[in-house]
């Protein structure tokens, strides 16, 4: 029995791995994973089975089965990043994923040579007629009558391979690297803070300190922090003390792959401890919120499988939802709708399912905005039903209420998102915009810095700025206003809205080539775009605002 996959062959009988022809040296317990995975290629395989197929009678950790795994997929030219032959399945076990060839020779055939592919364990023989040879050799000629009648193996990532699950992560104490050894209680301070404002959110599962801090080495083993934990991130970093400067840096590490996906730095003085604790806390919950799900929807993605389990389908909702446009929309809201099919009791699922619904209203994508301004406020009630906790789900429940015109519970509902997660971004630019439409500038200019602060390459980036500028435009001071919603309308993302803000804006600053120039990129995103709909988007109370904004736009055409 020999097994053949791409350029391989595997003859555990001989206990021979080559490639291409040549031999491949590979350790006794990586070449036995090896054929055990292939052996049951059809199914996942349990690590507590893999562990007595390779380690009999005795006893192995989650580490070494993962330092094997590894070496087989480097012997095997896959890795933890593209998994196209050994996939991980989280938390769960493993599976041979690559299209396998098996050939059987000899007296058990009669020296005919049976053939299958894929998940299949037994051999095709009988009419199937010629010889799998050694790539080497004269050849690998097979019956294109045998090709037919196998069953097609599903693309990677089918099946369990991109169940997610739920993000989970691990945070480290940080490692001293230099300084005074009384900042030492600092670098287990500030990782325990982090676990606790990290426990606040619903989407990230967060290991206890008592487990995570038991990794206090100097380098340590991230993967085996992660097999051992049970995650799939891990955020690491150093404190540093020199001088007059205290540093900070962070690493958030995908441990399935290696790979960093987000890093930085925060710097303050000695005597400003507490506002390094605050800035570290509020930094890294305010990251998580933007790449863990980006890193998770491109996982899943990268996997091809269209098999997502409810927190796939959530994180590539996300992924579309914050384009705000008709088509991404739709995407958006087939995703999120698969999510609480799959998981009727995903709260964040509901709050995607609101948002969505709320920019059909916002936006004006929908036919019947009443019925999408009652949809916005339904899935947002059962979200709070399902999870009234959840920061996300008060945030679309806040928005609902703008698109109603009742800014004061809209006022108690961002409050309460907020409240729960003080680092809240999106929830603090809410509030910000909440603000500026009954004219409290005071409260939203402080609401739009807190935002900017928290999350600085925020998806709603576009919309801080443009808040900011509308909210100058009432104090008069239109030159700040043109400056702040040119920055809104050329950052990514912006939608036609986000463009006349600028066009006013412009206007009322006396730059009418400006303004007629953000009047027409409007145009390009929304032929239609009138200055009714802007009104209504943004129901200034302001009388004299809105009659000045009202009187730039029609300068412009609208």
């Amino acid at each position: 029995m020999t097994w053949h996959f791409g350029t391989f062959r595997l003859d555990p009988d001989r206990h021979e791995l080559t490639r291409a022809g040549a031999a491949l040296r590979v350790e006794p317990q990586v070449f036995a994973l090896i054929v055990h995975l292939v052996r049951n290629r059809d199914r996942m395989v349990a690590k507590d089975e893999l562990a007595q197929a390779v380690w009999p009678g005795g006893a192995v950790s989650d580490a070494s089965i993962a330092s094997r795994v590894r070496s087989a997929r480097a012997a095997l030219g896959d890795d933890g990043d593209r998994q196209e032959v050994i996939r991980t399945l989280h938390g769960l076990g493993f599976r041979f994923v690559a299209p396998v060839t098996e050939a059987v020779t000899g007296a058990a055939t009669g020296g005919a040579t049976g053939a299958a592919t894929g998940g299949m364990t037994g051999g095709v023989t009988g009419g199937m007629t010629g010889a799998l040879q050694d790539e080497a050799g004269a050849g690998r000629p097979v019956a294109a009558a045998a090709r037919s009648l196998l069953a097609p193996l599903p693309p990677p990532g089918a099946a369990g391979a991109a169940r997610l699950g739920r993000p989970s992560i691990a945070i480290l104490p940080l490692r001293l690297l230099s300084g005074d050894e009384a900042f030492g209680i600092l670098a287990e301070a500030i990782p325990h803070e982090i676990i606790l404002a990290l426990s606040r959110l619903r989407w990230i599962a967060v290991t206890a300190r008592g487990s995570s801090f038991r990794f206090r080495q100097a380098e340590p083993d991230l993967d085996l922090v992660a097999t051992s934990l049970g995650v799939r991130y891990v955020l690491s970093g150093l404190l540093e003390g020199a001088g007059r400067n205290l540093s900070v840096t962070l690493h958030l590490t995908d441990c399935e792959n290696g790979e960093v996906i987000w890093a930085d730095r925060v710097s303050t003085t000695p005597d400003a401890l507490d506002a390094l604790r605050g800035m570290v806390v509020s930094r890294i919950v305010a990251a998580l919120e933007v790449h863990i799900p980006e890193n998770e929807a491109r996982i899943a993605l990268s996997r091809g499988s269209q098999d997502y389990d409810a927190w796939a389908n959530y994180h590539l909702g996300l992924r579309h939802l914050y384009r705000f446009t008709a088509p991404d929309n739709a995407i958006a809201r087939g995703y999120f709708e698969r999510a609480t099919a799959l998981d009727p009791a995903f709260a964040r699922a509901e709050a995607g399912l609101s948002f969505t619904a709320f920019i059909d209203a916002f936006l004006r994508l929908a036919p019947d905005i009443a019925a999408a301004r009652r949809a916005a406020r339904d899935h947002a009630e059962r979200g709070l039903e399902l999870d009234p906790m959840d920061p996300f789900v008060n945030f679309v429940m806040g928005r609902a209420h703008w698109l109603v015109g009742d800014v004061e519970s809209a006022r108690h509902w961002l409050s309460r998102a907020t409240t729960i997660n003080p680092n809240y971004a999106q929830g603090f630019y809410a509030s910000a915009f909440t603000s500026m439409l009954i004219g409290d500038a005071t409260a939203c200019e402080s609401e739009v810095v807190a935002a900017l602060d928290l999350s600085p390459v925020d998806p709603l980036l576009y919309g801080m700025y443009g808040v900011r500028s509308q909210m100058l435009m009432q104090q008069g001071d239109f030159a700040a206003a043109a400056r702040w919603g040119e920055k809104a309308a050329l950052t990514p993302g912006a939608h036609h809205l986000i463009a006349m803000i600028a066009a006013a804006a412009c206007g009322l600053a006396g730059a009418e080539a400006q303004a007629r120039r953000w009047a027409t990129a409007a145009r390009a995103k929304r032929q239609d775009a009138t200055l009714a709909d802007f009104m209504q988007a943004f129901p200034i109370r302001d009388d004299s605002a809105r009659q000045a904004i009202t009187g730039a736009l029609r300068r412009q055409g609208f």
